[in-house]
């Protein structure tokens, strides 16, 4: 430690060519639902997709996150029809032409995508010993998204496309991947070579809602 805490490192200088890498990044990272069949990344790449997620930051240095590999056909069926019952209740929300809308969407690669992750946030951890989280416990649930967005930009910088499946039911989840009661469900993501590359998000390209900039106010 006490090396540590009289260690000198010089920090990088990121150029303007790296800036426009960067941001170029985040304007290509979209969310994937269409996957080349029978592609499966190798094993080392993920390896070091699953590193850099830890680089993330997180609340009092908890590292909450747990990810959890879904490779077994059963419960990947099992999250399938989760997933099946969820659109189906999602979409007797919408009337009219939103509805129509709704149901032609295509809002998961769960078919196709070779390789398919589990997000939780582990809510009990003794890591980091309670800093930061006592009065905002959902700060670990935020680290975890930030590890799973690290995930996500690293994964793309690969080349490689991902999708955030979000209409599960949390329950349904945690149950069919048999994981501790104390693990809250954050996402399921779904890994592959993209079968196809488009700059605009495909909600805007079909219509249902166009991004735009955060509100910014002044205090």
């Amino acid at each position: 430690m006490e090396e540590l805490a009289y260690a000198s490192t010089e920090a990088p200088r990121f150029d303007a060519a790296f800036r426009a890498g960067f941001a170029e990044l985040l304007a290509w990272r979209r969310d994937v639902r269409h996957f080349r069949s029978g592609e499966a990344p190798d094993e080392a790449m993920l390896a070091e997709l699953f590193d850099l997620a830890a680089l993330a930051p997180s609340v009092g240095n908890c590292q909450p996150t747990r990810f959890v590999r879904v490779d077994e056909e059963a419960r990947r069926a099992a999250i399938r029809a989760n997933f099946e019952a969820a659109n189906r209740e999602a979409l007797g929300a919408y009337r009219g032409e939103r509805a129509e809308l709704y149901a032609r969407l295509k809002l998961a690669g769960l078919r196709d995508a070779p390789v398919q992750v589990a997000v939780f946030c582990d809510e009990a951890t003794e890591q980091g010993h309670g800093l930061g989280a006592r009065t905002m416990p959902e700060a670990r649930r935020y680290s975890a998204v930030c590890a799973l967005h690290t995930f996500w930009l690293a994964a793309r910088a690969h080349g490689l496309g991902v999708g955030w499946v979000s209409i599960l039911d949390p329950a349904g989840i945690a149950g069919a991947l048999d994981v501790p009661r104390a693990w809250a469900f954050i996402g399921y993501l779904c890994v592959g070579w993209p079968r196809e590359e488009h700059l605009i998000p495909e909600l805007e390209r079909v219509g249902w809602q166009r991004r735009e900039a955060h509100p910014m106010l002044r205090r």
